[in-house]
């Protein structure tokens, strides 16, 4: 059993993984808030250490600009924003990346002092680092998607933005993962029970619907077929394999999309009850009972913001909880799952 002092350690490496957490947290409704105001691509430019800087003076606004009018977005979105109009979308997305690097200087600075007095070493130490790695993939990975709006199509590619998305929810998962191993005093070996098998298939299909709610923002389907529970009067619309070949319709056909996404919320809603009504029969510990109770009540509220943001074709606000919600129902999956090792008995 570890002692005071090494669980104090333990302690403050979890409580500094929660902090990055909850940065991740912010930037991906920061990011959703980007892609909803259409600010993504106001930065023509990835300069890791040189970009911290915003333009200081009117001559470098002006450069700023002048670089965003020879975009495809410019030229056949926004041929008459003015330099104040650019401001405005220019602030979002400065914000969007500054919290970027503002993320990695929160991990790697406390990171290297844990590693320098030797409060994590070993197998801690390397995880831990892999978690930066991931980190500086997630930047490279976001440039990338930028680079996809630049070209030719005033709009990012939706394979990309879902794989920029999906790599946020890892890195944020491998943290918050981490962070709850430290605060349970064990290293995550614990016997696998049939409920954490569960658990765990349901944090891959929140994952799988994350990845899907990123094609529906990248093609920007959520303002079509605005009505529920049906889509314009059909529960299948006709038009979902209207594309050639058929495959594609799956990330380039609006309906097919957005019905995907539908019925994968809809799967949702009936094992996350399902679950949680199994979970009621068994002698669990309370924190992996508070865990089931609050993944289905994130549950609920991320369906009633989903239908929200449906019905209102996809405002800022809304579309931005919309985003966040997504998160709080992963958090609580993850929760469930870590808190439900070992944790099921029979009753």
């Amino acid at each position: 059993m570890a002692g005071p002092e090494t669980m104090d350690r333990r302690r403050a490496v979890a409580a500094w993984l929660l902090v990055c957490c909850a940065l991740v947290f912010a930037m991906v409704v920061v990011g959703g808030v980007t892609r909803l105001t259409h600010s993504g691509l106001s930065i023509v430019e990835w300069q890791p250490i040189v970009g911290t800087l915003p333009p200081l003076n009117d001559g470098e606004w002006q450069v700023a600009f002048e670089k965003y009018q020879q975009t495809p977005e410019f030229r056949l979105v926004n041929p008459n924003m003015t330099l104040d109009g650019f401001k405005g979308i220019f602030w979002w997305e400065y914000f969007h990346r500054l919290l970027g690097r503002s993320i990695g200087m929160a991990f790697l600075l406390p990171f290297l002092y844990f590693l320098a007095r030797g409060t994590v070493r070993g197998p801690l130490a390397w995880r831990l680092a892999g978690i930066f790695l991931l980190g500086g993939l997630q930047g490279a990975m976001g440039w990338y998607m930028v680079k996809s709006g630049l070209v030719d199509n005033p709009r990012v590619s939706q394979l990309r933005l879902a794989a920029h998305l999906g790599l946020a929810f890892l890195i944020y998962a491998t943290m918050f993962w981490q962070a709850l191993n430290l605060l349970r005093g064990d290293d995550g070996r614990a016997a696998v029970p049939r409920f954490f098998r569960g658990a765990q298939a349901l944090v891959a299909l929140v994952f799988v619907m994350v990845l899907s709610g990123a094609l529906v923002a990248g093609t920007r389907a959520g303002r079509v077929y605005n009505s529920f529970p049906l889509m314009d009067g059909h529960v299948v619309p006709p038009e979902i394999f209207a594309l050639e070949p058929w495959y594609a319709n799956f990330w380039e056909n609006l309906a097919t999309v957005q019905f995907d996404h539908r019925l994968l919320a809809w799967l949702l809603a009936i094992v996350v009850p399902w679950f949680w009504w199994r979970a009621r029969g068994q002698a669990l510990a309370p924190a992996a009972r508070l865990a089931c109770n609050a993944l289905l009540a994130a549950l609920a509220l991320q369906i009633a913001l989903g239908i929200a943001t449906l019905l209102h074709a996809v405002p800022v606000a809304l579309g931005a909880a919309h985003q966040g919600g997504a998160l709080l129902v992963f958090t609580a999956a993850l929760a469930c799952a870590h808190t439900l090792r070992g944790a099921a008995r029979a009753a």
